[in-house]
């Protein structure tokens, strides 16, 4: 192992996948087999405290094996692509020098991208403006949206208010479309690295979606929510894009009963896991590994390294 500071290190592992597919597993498996050590790829387990709705690591997984950018910022804090970006290049060269191996692990296709091909050409983030947009109606930003930038309109989740705020935010700084921004990344990675991605079958899929959910309300996640709002996650309209906790807000203000709640978080979690699966297939590199229902992490991660040609360490 080298001390390469370049993701482009042959020693980098990428290992992404949709929700509740088993990649963190995977992860730890993969991390004890060859000496590596976990980067999160997730835009929302690097707010301290939201942790159930997140399925972040546990104590007893971070002891098994070190996880780095977990816990990043106060869950007021605005967090975007080009910060973990650099957070991340940080965790990568450490353990490198400390010759161990990255493997980079998340559901975050932005990412993955931003680390792996560089950031677009669109402008930072304007703290006043986006105060201004997030104070402003979902229904009169999409329709400020509609009219400016009819090709991000179409395909975005419109339900999505961080990145609804930051497509008008890159229009109004720019005067040109989100769109024409984003046609701006480049189309080949300039720093390779192996990425692969795991699917299940999708009666599978959604049965651990069911189970991941009821586990999480079961051990608390309504509370939880409860305490980040009193922290502030009510002024942070990135954070609360995180599935489960958006919804249990609006059960906390008496929109929804907790039952259906439930139901509403298990469908949103499937259709994002389906967005997930859209994305890898047609914005990433990934090389597909499929899980079967039983099969255990240890199988798969001697899979993934099957397919990747890399032996053991000791």
């Amino acid at each position: 192992m080298t001390g390469s500071t370049s993701p482009a290190d042959p020693g980098l592992l990428c290992l992404a996948g949709p929700t509740a597919s088993g990649k963190s597993a995977v992860a730890l498996c993969l991390a004890e087999q060859v000496g590596g050590e976990i980067v999160s790829v997730d835009s929302m387990q690097v707010y301290r405290g939201l942790n159930l709705g997140t399925a972040k690591p546990t104590a007893a997984e971070r002891a098994r094996v070190p996880h780095h950018l977990l816990d990043v910022v106060d869950v007021r804090e605005w967090f975007d692509a080009a910060r973990w970006c650099a957070l991340a290049r940080a965790a990568v060269r450490d353990i490198q020098q400390r010759g161990r191996r990255p493997i980079l692990c998340g559901g975050t296709g932005l990412y993955f991208r931003a680390l792996l091909e560089g950031l677009g050409k669109a402008p930072p983030a304007d703290p006043a403006l986006r105060a201004e947009l997030a104070a402003t109606p979902l229904e009169n930003l999409l329709q400020e949206l509609a009219v400016n930038d009819p090709a991000t309109y179409a395909r975005m989740d419109r339900q999505n208010l961080r990145r609804v705020i930051r497509a008008l935010e890159v229009q109004r700084l720019t005067g040109r479309p989100f769109s024409e921004q984003q046609a701006c990344w480049r189309t080949a990675p300039v720093n390779p690295a192996p990425m692969f991605a795991l699917d299940r079958a999708s009666e599978d899929l959604h049965a651990r979606i069911e189970m991941r959910v009821d586990r999480m309300f079961a051990d608390g996640l309504v509370e939880e929510t409860r305490v980040m709002l009193a922290d502030g996650l009510g002024e942070n309209p990135t954070a609360q894009q995180a599935i489960g906790y958006r919804q249990i807000i609006e059960h906390l203000r008496g929109d929804r009963g907790l039952a259906e709640t439930i139901t509403l978080v298990k469908a949103r979690t499937r259709q994002f896991a389906r967005r997930q699966r859209t994305w890898l297939r047609h914005q990433s590199p990934a090389r597909w590994l499929v899980v079967g229902v039983d099969e255990a992490p240890e199988v798969t991660a001697d899979r993934l390294l099957a397919a990747l040609g890399s032996p053991r360490s000791g």
